[in-house]
C-alpha cells in the first residue's frame, strides 16, 4: 500500500510540474521587437485567451485519457470517439475567446489601440511621403482572430495523450500476461509436486511394511527417517527453490531408508564435490532418478552397484546417476518415462534454457546426467 501511495504521489507531482511549465511557455517565450530587447506588450484579452486555452488543453488531456479513450477507443467505438474529439476541437476554437471576454473587453482594447494609432498618424503622417512605405493604420478591431499555432498545439496534446494511454494499456496487458503465466507456472508446479509425493510415499511405506512384517530391528529407525523426509516434503518444498544442502540431506535419508530393506549385495556410492552450502536448487528435482535407480538397479541374487554423484561450481550444479538394469519378472520401464517427463516439465518451468539433461538408456545400463546453470 505504501509503495502504491508513493507512486500516485510521484505521478501527481510530475503532472503538476509538467502542466505548470506548459502554462508558463507563452509568457517565457513572449516575442521581442527588433528595435527593443524588451518583450512586445500583449493585451489583457490576449493574455486571458492564452490562459483559458491552456486550461482547456489541460482539461482536454484528462477527458481524452480518462474518459474518451477507455470508453470509446478501447471499446472500438470509432465514430463516437472521433466525433467527440472533433467537437472538442471546435469548442477549442471558440470557447477560450468567449471565456476570456468575461475578464477583458477585446473591442475596447482594440479601439483604444486604434485611436492611439490615429493620434500618431495625425502627428507624423506629413513626415512620410506618399508611397508603398507610408504607414497604414487599420480601423477598430471587431473580433478576436485565434492564432493558427494553437491548432498544432491541440493536435500535439491529442497525440501525446493518445500515445500515453495506448502505451499504458499495452503495459497493462503485458503485465496481465505475465501474471497469468506466473499463476500457470505455480499451478503446474503444484500439480507436478502432487504427482511426485504420493508416488514417493507409496514406495516408502511399502518398504517400511516389509520391515515390520519381517520384524526388523531397523523399523523404528526407518519410521524416524520417513518422518524427517515427510517434514521436508510437506514444509520445505512449498517454495520453488530450497538450499542444496537440505536437498542432499533428503536424498541421503532416502538412500538410507532404501538400504534398510536391501541385502549386502547392493552397494550405493554417493559422492559430493564442491560447495553445497551456498547453492539453491528446485526441490525434489533429483529424487526421480534416485528412485528409478533403486527400482530397476537392485538385485537380491547378484551384486549390483548404484552410483550417484553431485558436483558444484560457481555457476553450475551437475547431478549424475548410473546403475545396471536388473530385469525381473515384473520388469516394466513405463513408470520411468512418466517420472522423467515430470522432471523435464519442471526443469522447463524453473530453468528455461538453463539446463541440459542427458539420458543414456541401453540394454544393460541406465545413466543420467543433469547439468543446471545457476
Amino acid at each position: 500500500m505504501t509503495g502504491s501511495k508513493n507512486k500516485k504521489l510521484l505521478t501527481s507531482i510530475v503532472h503538476i510540474a509538467v502542466w505548470t511549465c506548459f502554462l508558463m511557455i507563452p509568457f517565457v517565450f513572449q516575442p521581442h521587437s527588433r528595435e527593443s530587447p524588451s518583450p512586445i506588450a500583449i493585451s489583457n484579452h490576449f493574455r486571458a485567451v492564452l490562459i483559458s486555452s491552456s486550461l482547456f488543453l489541460i482539461l482536454f488531456y484528462y477527458i481524452n485519457t480518462l474518459f474518451l479513450i477507455p470508453q470509446f477507443l478501447f471499446s472500438k467505438k470509432w465514430i463516437i470517439y472521433i466525433s467527440s474529439v472533433v467537437l472538442l476541437f471546435i469548442a477549442f476554437l471558440y470557447l477560450p475567446d468567449w471565456i476570456a471576454s468575461f475578464f477583458s473587453d477585446p473591442f475596447s482594447e482594440s479601439n483604444h489601440r486604434y485611436f492611439e494609432a490615429e493620434k500618431y498618424r495625425k502627428q507624423f503622417s506629413d513626415s512620410f511621403p506618399p508611397g508603398p512605405h507610408r504607414p497604414r493604420f487599420g480601423g477598430p478591431r471587431k473580433h478576436f482572430h485565434f492564432f493558427p499555432g494553437s491548432y498544432l498545439i491541440f493536435i500535439l496534446v491529442f497525440a501525446i495523450s493518445t500515445c500515453i494511454s495506448l502505451i499504458q494499456q499495452w503495459l497493462k496487458i503485458e503485465e496481465n500476461k505475465k501474471e497469468i503465466e506466473r499463476d500457470k507456472l505455480n499451478t503446474e508446479l503444484s500439480f507436478l509436486k502432487s504427482q511426485i509425493n504420493p508416488h514417493f510415499f507409496f514406495n516408502t511405506l511399502n518398504n517400511i511394511y516389509s520391515l515390520a512384517v519381517t520384524g526388523s530391528e531397523h523399523t523404528a529407525s526407518a519410521i524416524l527417517k520417513l518422518s524427517s523426509i515427510m517434514r521436508y516434503i510437506i514444509s520445505d518444498t512449498q517454495v520453488d527453490f530450497v538450499p542444496l544442502e537440505n536437498e542432499v540431506t533428503f536424498i541421503k535419508n532416502f538412500i538410507d531408508l532404501q538400504l534398510v530393506r536391501l541385502t549386502d549385495k547392493v552397494s550405493v556410492n554417493f559422492t559430493i564435490e564442491g560447495d553445497i552450502d551456498s547453492k539453491m536448487i528446485a526441490p525434489l528435482i533429483f529424487i526421480c532418478f534416485v528412485e528409478n535407480a533403486f527400482k530397476y538397479g537392485v538385485s537380491t541374487k547378484e551384486n549390483s552397484v548404484i552410483t550417484f554423484q553431485l558436483r558444484t561450481s560457481n555457476k553450475k550444479i551437475i547431478f549424475s546417476s548410473s546403475n545396471k538394469i536388473i530385469k525381473t519378472e515384473n520388469f516394466n520401464k513405463e513408470g520411468t518415462g512418466i517420472g522423467i517427463s515430470n522432471v523435464k516439465r519442471r526443469l522447463d518451468l524453473l530453468y528455461p534454457e538453463r539446463y541440459n539433461l542427458n539420458i543414456f538408456d541401453t540394454e544393460d545400463i541406465f545413466s543420467v546426467k543433469l547439468e543446471i546453470s545457476l
